[in-house]
């Protein structure tokens, strides 16, 4: 059984619950994260998440996110999830957006509320993702996305729509982004 750590409302752990069971249409508040992976020459790694997934099906998003299990640190559950999920080795793990936070209600009800710390990661590998996890996968510059998701040509996740506008504010070289603090992580992932 996957966990996730549920939170209240200042980021402090509030226990922990299935992940199976806890994504419904009163989803409570948990602990989240995504990744944007780029290659050495600033290209996104975007993904389409699998049809089968119970939120978000079929969706275009960024390259991966997921859920760090009770007492993992942030940086080691990015890396299991991309090695997981995408196949890939990473050669940094980033903390870019300490504090973001949303909720998105899918058609059928099922909500998103997550504190969803945002990570950039580097790699060098060819991706393999997961048929479960990942249906399709491309490489893009980053410029290019940016101005497909702000201009709406493309829809992509919620979270990813508002990640981009975040992102697109620290400057117009990925690779160049300041990293943040790990002492602005919500109070559940101090160490």
């Amino acid at each position: 059984m996957e966990e996730v750590v549920l939170l209240d409302e200042q980021g402090r752990r509030a226990g922990t619950a299935d992940k199976a069971t806890v994504h419904h249409r009163d989803t409570p508040l948990h602990l989240a994260f995504s990744c944007y992976v780029f290659d050495a020459g600033g290209e996104l790694l975007v993904t389409r998440r699998a049809r089968a997934k119970k939120t978000w099906p079929g969706v275009v998003t960024n390259s991966c996110c997921g859920h760090p299990a009770p007492d993992e640190p942030f940086a080691g559950a990015v890396a299991r999830r991309l090695r997981d999920e995408l196949g890939l080795a990473v050669s940094s793990v980033d903390l870019l957006l300490p504090r973001f936070r949303y909720r998105a209600v899918m058609a059928n009800g099922v909500v998103e509320n997550e504190l969803c710390p945002v990570f950039r990661a580097v790699t060098d590998s060819v991706p393999q993702p997961q048929p479960a996890e990942v249906d399709e996968f491309g490489w893009v510059s980053w410029p290019l996305f940016v101005s497909m998701v702000v201009g709406g040509e493309l829809t992509v996740s919620p979270w990813c729509r508002e990640q981009v506008d975040q992102l697109a504010a620290l400057g117009a070289d990925p690779l160049g982004w300041p990293v943040a603090s790990a002492s602005a992580l919500p109070p559940a992932a101090a160490r």
